[in-house]
């Protein structure tokens, strides 16, 4: 695949290098001094440099949609985890898209950590007696993690700040909702729910991806195992196995003293178990208890917008329910004043009766018994509508 790579500024024709153009991506180097290095080139040069399968490379591409994946290889980690997409070797750090608004603060933290690692390296290689007691406790607990420990916890601690950021802004805005929604049922209210609902369904799933990958890779020991790139690289350090280095960029000046340093960091680790993934254990798992946290604030926010959709619910079946009375009211009022208005189309049909001549007080009397009959007749279908619960008391 690195021959393939080789091939495009070769032949050099106009349409290959516009998609050679096009195909490039922008990427930051950094190197456990924290120094940087911005490089535009494509994926056959970061191939070449890390030694990886196009396959794994693809995971880090933004226009595929891959999800949360934490990968380790031979010579390097591949890290895709939302907008963090890295890949780690055992002295080096590629990121992705180093202008993105969201990889600023990560290689701000990177270039902040690595640089004061890198001090203290330095002041320790002068002397140790020119360090305080205290520093020296720090810098032994920072010098026990490989590197590529330090950027895969600066890569996790970056996203699970930004996953819970955006669970915090979303209960910001989602409870005042909520309560405003239950005191006012209106349009607007339940429109501003929905959208509510939908960004924490898309957060959920985002969260919920994450803390699989950190799952299954507790699950797993041979997964862990296959992240200590610095111990594959010490156990591999011979004279035989220096030879294979690829020359793309010029080799970081200190590669061998990070070699012993991390042979001397994971000696304990080297020379007993190879198994041993108990410091990686340690780091997924703090990582592990704070998406979990996350997803939890997220599942009661869910369950809180249940219980809202619940209350509301009620609230509109009593509604209901209140229409079906005010129905039946009207139901019952409209029989009553249709056999009063049965009784007055009878009576003013013009049909002569013989009991219609010279008896003038038979009006009143029909008006205020088939009042009286109708009205009756309205209490009882009330009252015993009532009896049976069919409306309030």
């Amino acid at each position: 695949m690195a021959r393939e790579g080789a091939v495009v500024p070769a032949a050099a024709p106009a349409d290959a290098l516009k998609k050679k153009a096009a195909a490039s991506r922008s990427w930051i180097l950094m190197d456990a001094a924290g120094e940087e290095t911005i490089l535009d080139v494509d994926k056959y040069a970061i191939m070449h440099r890390v030694q990886i399968h196009a396959r794994d490379l693809r995971i880090l591409d933004p226009l595929l949609s891959y999800p949360s994946t934490i990968l380790g290889r031979e010579r390097a980690i591949v890290l895709n985890l939302e907008h963090i997409k890295a890949i780690i070797t055992a002295d080096e750090v590629f990121l992705r898209d180093p202008l993105d608004e969201n990889v600023i603060p990560i290689v701000e933290e990177l270039r902040r950590r690595l640089r004061a690692v890198h001090a203290v390296h330095q002041v320790q290689g002068e002397g140790r007696e020119n360090l305080g007691g205290q520093h020296d406790g720090e810098a032994a607990e920072e010098d026990e993690s490989p590197f590529e420990f330090r950027a895969l916890e600066v890569a996790l601690e970056g996203i699970c700040s930004y996953l819970d950021a955006r669970t915090t802004e979303l209960e910001t805005a989602a409870y005042p909702a909520l309560d405003e929604l239950t005191s006012k049922i209106s349009s607007r209210n339940l429109d501003r729910v929905r959208k509510l609902k939908s960004a924490m369904t898309r957060l959920t799933a985002r969260v919920q991806k994450v803390r699989d990958e950190l799952e299954q890779l507790l699950d797993d020991d041979d997964d862990m195992a296959d992240l200590y790139l610095s111990r594959k690289l010490a156990g591999a350090s011979s004279p035989v196995s220096g030879s294979g280095v690829p020359n793309w960029l010029a080799s970081p000046p200190t590669i061998g003293s990070k070699i012993s340093r991390a042979s001397r960091a994971s000696a304990a680790t080297i020379h007993g178990n190879e198994n041993d993934v108990e410091e990686l254990e340690m780091l997924l798992e703090a990582y592990f208890m704070q998406i979990d946290g996350t997803l939890n604030k997220l599942s009661t926010l869910r369950e809180y917008i249940d219980d809202t959709e619940d209350y509301i619910n009620i609230q509109l079946d009593n509604h209901r329910n209140q229409l079906i009375q005010l129905e039946l009211f009207l139901s019952s009022g409209t029989v009553c004043l249709s056999l009063y208005s049965l009784v007055a189309g009878i009576f003013g049909m013009n049909i002569p009766y013989e009991w219609n001549e010279n008896h003038g007080y038979i009006y009143k009397w029909v008006v205020i018994v088939s009042g009286l009959v109708t009205s009756i007749l309205f209490i009882f279908i009330i009252a015993y509508a009532r009896h049976k619960g069919l409306v309030g008391s």
